[in-house]
Order: C-alpha cells, then structure tokens, then sequence
C-alpha cells in the first residue's frame, strides 16, 4: 500500500514538472483543443509505462517529450492533417517564440509568419517545436531525434537564419 502513494506522489511529480512543456510542445503544432487532448493522451502513456523509463538513458523531460513527439505522429496518421501551421488555431505558437525574446518573432504578423514557417522543412519546424515549444535543450532533443547536438544546434540556427532572410525579402 505504501509502496503504491509512492508511485502516486512520483508520478504526480513527474506530471507537475512536465506538464506545460508537453503541452506546448503540441499547442506549438495543433489547436487548444487537440493540444489538451494529446496532452492528456501523453500521461497516459507515461503512466502505463512508467516502469520501463530507464534515467541512464534519458532525462525524464526527454523520455517524455518522445512519447509526445510519437503521439503527435500517431495522431497525424490517424488525422491525416496536413503540415501547417495556422495562427488562429494555434495562437500559442506565436506567444512561445516571443517569450524567448526573438526579435524575429515579434516583428511578424501572423500569416507572414505562418508563410515563413511553411518554408522549412518537417524535421525543421518540429526541432524548433521541441526547442520553443516544448522548451528542450540542444541534448534533450538529440536524444529524441538520434541525432548530434551539434546537428541539433546548426539546424536550429539555419532555420532562424533561414525565417530572418526572409523576412528581410517581405
């Protein structure tokens, strides 16, 4: 019974700690709406697999945004959605890159910069979800993705550089 509150009171912890980068790891790439239900979705899963997470392997945050990031697939096959991203479905995309002080953020209108977005590839746009949605580290999304930090961190600055060339044609 006792060893029960425990895993309770942990899996609690593991919920209050990571909840807000899970959800804005979807609200970065769907509605309030879905973002809620596959943030809901997500500790399911967490909860049903608990057992398995191995802390040699990955930092919570990390194995955690994974499942996220292998929910959100799942739901894009079951959907069958198209790869945009609207800012009147998903309004939380444009407050996450202003929080981090991207002065690129800040300067475009909504459509302008959903266009820009549009023009970086799939694996673009969902590394820098991970990275301003979900607020994960260079490493925390290497791990993720199986790529090198170094990969992780040059095709984040070639994305933004790529948004701000843009953005300096419009």
């Amino acid at each position: 019974m006792q060893r029960r509150r425990a895993k309770e009171q942990e899996l609690r912890r593991v919920y209050r700690d990571h909840v807000d980068a899970v959800f804005g790891f979807f609200a970065y790439s769907l509605g309030r709406q879905a973002a809620e239900d596959l943030t809901a979705t997500t500790f399911e899963r967490v909860i049903r697999h608990w057992g398995r997470y191995d802390a040699r392997r990955a930092s919570e945050r990390t194995w955690i945004l994974v499942i996220a990031r292998n929910t959100l697939i799942d739901h894009y096959r079951r959907q069958s959605h198209r790869q945009t991203t609207s800012f009147d479905e998903h309004p939380l995309l444009l407050e996450s890159l202003a929080e981090h002080d991207d002065p690129l953020a800040q300067s475009l209108a909504d459509d302008a910069f959903e266009q820009r977005l549009q023009s970086l590839g799939p694996r673009e746009r969902e590394i820098l979800a991970m990275r301003f949605g979900g607020d994960l580290s260079g490493a925390e999304i290497a791990a993720a993705m199986e790529l090198s930090e170094a990969n992780v961190h040059q095709i984040i600055s070639r994305s933004l550089k790529k948004l701000r060339a843009l953005e300096d044609e419009g």
